[in-house]
């Protein structure tokens, strides 16, 4: 009798995991976090929508015509990707990892990603252009080993900090302007 009642009781709890595996909500709520990346991917997907947040270490994108409210950039850089249709995509690069979001060096290549072969007229980097080194977008600062040296800017690097956009974006140089903003918010349209 004991035997029977294992077997009914694995065999309910095998069912009940059977049914969690396939109901929507219960996968989707299993499903792997993915860093906010909201909008149309260039293969399809929902329509951008016309405004977007975009908090530290988010890649978002607006349709034509949109906005997008990068808040609280204070030691952060954005990169504001204009392309030939008019929409915008863009990425919110903090110094420091937000949790379950993406660090500084992965940032570009997310940002490429979401472009994909789009047209690109244009990509501004606005921001703390002091606070940062060209080299956070290759390494992020939480990358380094304790002991390792990690990179400080000795003062603003626009040059320096357009030439790893353009690089990290596979766009041209001519296409990247950087400019540093004060503490604030900033609103791109």
């Amino acid at each position: 009798m004991i035997e029977l009642k294992r077997a009914i009781a694995v065999l309910a709890v095998a069912l009940a995991g059977a049914a969690a595996l396939t109901s929507p909500a219960t996968a989707a709520d299993r499903a792997p976090y993915e860093p906010t990346r909201a909008g149309s991917r260039p293969g399809g997907g929902p329509a951008a929508p016309e405004r977007a947040t975009i908090t530290e270490g988010q890649v978002k994108e607006v349709a034509p015509g949109g906005v997008i409210t990068y808040p609280s950039v204070t030691s952060c850089l954005t990169v504001t990707v204009r392309l030939g249709d008019g929409g915008l995509v863009g990425a919110h690069a903090g110094l420091f990892q937000v949790p379950g979001e993406l660090r500084s060096d992965e940032v570009l290549a997310a940002l490429k990603d979401r472009v994909g072969a789009r047209r690109v007229t244009a990509v501004q980097v606005k921001g703390a252009v002091g606070a940062w080194h060209p080299s956070y977008f290759v390494k992020a600062i939480e990358r380094y080993d304790e002991g390792e040296r990690v990179p400080v800017p000795s003062g603003p690097d626009a040059e320096g900090l357009a030439r790893e956009v353009a690089r990290g974006l596979g766009t041209s140089r001519t296409l990247v302007t950087v400019e540093d903003i004060p503490d604030g918010d900033q609103i791109v349209s």
